[in-house]
């Protein structure tokens, strides 16, 4: 009899999987009610009070002074690059492994993404790859604050300082996080997060710039509220800067009211997260060819929009991740599919590498290329649930106990 339920053994866990954790994004009276007070009292959008309150309070929390709410994490990346000046030609460098977004923002403008490798540990941009990329036309660099783990700030800034080239931190997974005492967002010139339906905190879309350079935060409200300053009233007459295109990128006050509620409860919520994957970092280490991706060098707490399982160890190197998770999924626990790969492997991603809409210094992201397809993940609401780390640890082990079994089934795949 085979013990692994792929092949017809019990399964571990009795439970109905998606029970394991809460469902997202999250509801509760308290937000409909307060929803329900700016829907009756029809202050709904063009910088309303309700906005207001959230940026101050969000950029407060990561430590920055301004903070510009945006319709999505996408027009923040775009606004942000705008504002330091990025125009046709100009290169902005970005990780492999990113949502879109990051590169095709840069694009949006006529400027050239250029590509560079992850750190096989962290999976975020690895800053000596990022050091060999720069010259004479690099202006801007987007570091990702990638799944479970921070980039390397310190690193990243000192090289960037000695260029003085603009750091703009991709905070699109860091709701909360901070790196060592300083809220993710606040190293770089500007942050940008995401408020999409999936992320730690999720108004269905959205997304805010947090800087603290004056200057810049007033080019980001005039690029987002098409050419209006802060507290200039609708209507008022005003002529928008020369040279800043500027456009209508604004989001709503029910939206800033989602996220008011939600902002109350993050402390917690990261430190749960950050504590269970820990224990989870631990309850599997002794499991050989399996590792969860390191979290920041120096991240207080780090920040989880998901957590990630490297399965790059020799007991694993035969077993496609397809067939891990599949294993994982009879047992009762399936992980997730995980990283979607570099960047400009995307189906979505259409620039084109022979016109030079893009760039990749070293021809291809071997780490990043190469660690895709032995990563799964799952997302961040899984961390909710000490238990749901036990139950995962103890699928894990099973399957590691059986490996010879589920070789057998990967070869039988073939």
């Amino acid at each position: 009899m085979a013990n692994l339920a792929i092949l017809g053994g019990d399964k571990l866990i009795k439970e109905d999987y998606l029970s394991l954790f809460p469902e997202w994004p999250p509801r509760d009276e308290a937000t409909a009610e307060a929803l329900k007070k700016v829907y009756m009292e029809g202050n709904w959008s063009f910088n309303s009070p309700a906005e207001q309150e959230f940026e101050k309070a969000f950029a407060e929390y990561h430590g920055a002074k301004y903070g510009i709410f945006m319709v999505n994490g996408t027009t923040t990346l775009e606004c942000s690059l705008a504002a330091l000046g990025i125009k046709p030609g100009d290169e902005v460098i970005v990780p492999a492994l990113t949502w879109m977004a990051t590169a095709l923002a840069a694009s949006y403008l006529g400027a050239i993404p250029v590509i560079v490798d992850i750190e096989p540990t962290t999976l975020c941009m690895d800053p000596e790859k990022m050091r060999a990329a720069i010259t004479p036309k690099t202006k801007a660099i987007i570091p990702v604050h990638v799944y479970g783990s921070t980039a390397d700030m310190e690193k990243i800034l000192e090289i960037a300082d000695a260029h003085g080239i603009p750091v703009i931190e991709d905070c699109a997974h860091m709701h909360g996080g901070f790196w060592n005492g300083r809220g993710a967002g606040s190293w770089g010139k500007i942050g940008s997060f995401s408020f999409q339906q999936s992320k730690t905190m999720s108004s269905g879309e959205g997304g805010i710039c947090i800087t603290s350079d004056p200057e810049l935060a007033e080019k980001l409200f005039l690029l987002k509220h098409i050419g209006y300053s802060r507290g200039i009233p609708q209507g008022q007459a005003q002529r928008a800067p020369e040279g800043l295109l500027c456009h209508n990128y604004r989001a709503t006050a029910f939206q800033a009211v989602i996220l008011s509620q939600q902002l109350k409860n993050l402390k917690s919520m990261i430190d749960s997260y950050a504590s269970n994957a820990e224990y989870l970092r631990n309850a599997i280490k002794d499991i050989p060819g399996v590792r969860m991706q390191a979290p920041g060098r120096l991240a207080t707490p780090q920040g989880y929009y998901s957590f990630h399982l490297i399965f790059d160890g020799e007991p694993f190197k035969d077993i496609p991740k397809a067939i891990i998770n599949e294993a994982c999924g009879a047992e009762g626990f399936p992980i997730g599919n995980g990283t979607h790969g570099p960047v400009y492997k995307a189906s979505l991603f259409n620039l084109n590498l022979e016109k030079g809409e893009y760039r990749i210094p070293d021809g291809r992201c071997a780490v990043c290329e190469d660690l895709f397809p032995r990563t799964l993940g799952s997302a961040h609401n899984v961390l909710t649930r000490r238990d749901t780390m036990e139950k995962l640890s103890a699928v894990l082990h099973k399957i590691y106990d059986n490996i010879d079994e589920l070789k057998q089934y990967a070869a039988s795949k073939k």
